[in-house]
């Protein structure tokens, strides 16, 4: 807690608003903690004619918070196809039109697809303000590689299904993020141990909000884990990249057998050591007997 006689938290100075231009703006919300707001949506959401929400109810706690007024529309699921002609119509008379979903970036795993679509289809412009995301959130707090991520949204509810479409996230050397539902957790974890084996991950619940958690460990262990049976929200969970089996013997020599051919011993085996992953010491042994040294 913050002492009352410490200074400010932030003491700068912010760059002055910038006029907001006629356009389909998606606009990125908290995804619990209100202050995790930027300063260019608040400019966005002032300046906007029409918000299209997926909760009216949600989006107007929002604005409330922060002081701000605006004709808020339903927009979820249902509701997004019957919204395209007043929004084209809004935006050809040069409004502004705010996307925002209940929490989060629009678009990631939530409404608003239909009618980005139609805006981009009648030519018309869209900007995205970039913010908070619970994807992003837990792919940064994970502690797993990052440099190659698949996201895969929200997996079946049978699991069956599901069984299925974890099968074709199995690819080696990436990361993989899905959104689960808290009832359904512990059968997804259990059905991903089975499919995509004792891979690590992590479970992040309550992203930003004041009991934040996180669920360490490999992905049998997290099925059994009574942190995860039937928690209530949803969460984020992030699977690391299964291992890589070494390269067998055959491999080796093919590869180096096809770079012998017009390289070096040296070259060859430092070019087939890297993309084996192998001990180059290993190859280049290798790389000596097939040439008949």
């Amino acid at each position: 807690m913050t002492h009352p006689d410490a200074p400010p938290l932030w003491t700068g100075t912010a760059p002055p608003p910038r006029r907001v231009d006629p356009g389909l703006y998606v606009v990125s919300t908290p995804i619990g903690n209100l202050r995790d707001i930027t300063l260019r949506a608040l400019d966005v959401l002032a300046a906007a004619d029409l918000v299209l929400a997926e909760d009216t109810r949600v989006s107007a706690r929002l604005l409330t918070a922060y002081g701000l007024r605006a004709r808020l529309e339903r927009c979820d699921d249902h509701a997004a196809e019957r919204a395209i002609p007043e929004v084209l119509e809004r935006l050809e008379a040069g409004q502004v039109v705010a996307l925002v979903s209940d929490a989060g970036t629009p678009l990631v795993s939530d409404p608003g697809y239909p009618v980005v679509r139609a805006a981009v289809a009648a030519d018309l412009p869209v900007f995205p303000i970039p913010g908070a995301s619970s994807l992003l959130a837990a792919l940064t707090g994970a502690g797993l590689p990052s440099d190659r991520v698949l996201f895969a949204g929200f997996l079946p509810a049978k699991s069956g299904a599901r069984r299925t479409a974890l099968e074709s996230l199995k690819a080696p050397g990436q990361t993989v993020v899905v959104f689960e539902s808290g009832p359904r957790l512990a059968a997804s974890l259990a059905d991903m141990a089975e499919v995509l084996g004792p891979r690590e991950a992590v479970v992040a619940r309550e992203l930003t909000k004041l009991h934040e958690t996180w669920v360490r460990g490999p992905l049998d262990q997290l099925a059994g884990d009574p942190r995860c049976q039937s928690p209530k929200g949803e969460m984020v969970i992030v699977i690391g990249p299964a291992a890589e089996a070494p390269a067998d013997a055959a491999t080796l020599d093919q590869a180096l057998t096809a770079e012998l051919a017009d390289r070096s011993v040296s070259e060859a085996a430092a070019r087939v050591a890297e993309s084996l992953g192998l001990p180059r010491k290993q190859v280049y042994r290798r790389a000596l007997e097939l040439s008949g040294r």
